[in-house]
């Protein structure tokens, strides 16, 4: 459990009853550290035809967060959220992105931020919406 208050992970990043989530290319541990998930909520491998509440995209690669990030967004539900993940600095993994390359590339396709986490040891997240004033 990372971050502030020994606030559970799967609090920290909002994941409620009922939600429909998909998860990409997430840690070997992702699944423990977000355990227990809360009543009825509903994993997928990938889309399908209902909008997708939470969605939780890895990435190490500015190239690939930026092309999974445009395909995904389109599944998003309009009070949904999309958190993007990527290795802290003091993880000593590599990587090309920044908290700032998310932020920048979300708001030029229509996404904001509110919120920051440590997700893990190694992995920091930045919480992406649908601005209110945008949504259907």
């Amino acid at each position: 459990m990372a971050g502030y208050s020994n606030t559970p992970l799967v609090q920290k990043l909002g994941i409620k009853p009922q939600h429909l989530i998909m998860v990409l290319a997430e840690p070997s541990t992702y699944w423990d550290e977000v355990s227990p998930l809360p009543e009825d909520v509903v994993v997928k491998k990938k889309p399908g035809k209902d909008p997708i509440d939470f969605i939780h995209l890895f990435v190490r690669e500015k190239k690939v967060f930026e092309k999974e990030l445009l395909k995904n967004k389109k599944f998003l539900s309009q009070n949904g959220m999309i958190w993007v993940s990527w290795p802290k600095k003091s993880s000593k993994v590599e990587t090309d992105i920044t908290e700032d390359v998310i932020r920048n590339f979300a708001l030029k396709n229509g996404l904001v931020d509110i919120k920051v986490c440590a997700v893990n040891d190694v992995w920091s997240g930045l919480k992406l919406v649908i601005p209110v004033k945008e949504r259907k």
